[in-house]
């Protein structure tokens, strides 16, 4: 896989991960009783664990995206794509790998492990950049 479809396969990944805890939510507005706004930022969470987290771990793609979209962006620019072809799918199975963990729980193994993914995004990420210097 080659950076553009990593940072592809990405943006296809944050939006799974929004339609996953937010899907559900349109039934409960639509026939539970529940008001479209019950889900607003300064109210009280109201969704299982598992949900928030999924938006959480959502929430981090959308954080580190702009990161990894500069990087293959200058990478395609500057003509020198095969540095970032080389480690963008790591970054790539890094990212699912530590959302699928944020939302898996919160124990202190489970958090560990997302804040080393995180790092090896950050790393993988680094390390284009500097290449491309």
């Amino acid at each position: 896989m080659g950076a553009v479809e990593a940072v592809l396969y990405y943006l296809i990944w944050m939006i799974a991960l929004a339609l996953f805890y937010a899907f559900p939510r349109v039934p409960k507005a639509l026939f539970g009783g529940k008001p479209f706004d019950s889900w607003e930022r300064d109210k009280p969470a109201i969704d299982p664990a598992f949900m928030q987290r999924a938006k959480a771990a959502h929430m981090n793609c959308v954080e580190n995206f702009p990161l990894f979209l500069a990087v293959v962006a200058m990478a395609a620019i500057t003509d020198q794509l095969i540095i970032a072809d080389s480690v963008a799918s790591f970054v790539l199975y890094a990212r699912v790998a530590q959302s699928l963990v944020h939302i898996s729980g919160t124990s202190f193994v489970q958090i560990m492990t997302r804040a080393t993914l995180f790092l090896v995004q950050l790393a993988l990420i680094v390390y284009i950049a500097v290449q491309l210097l």
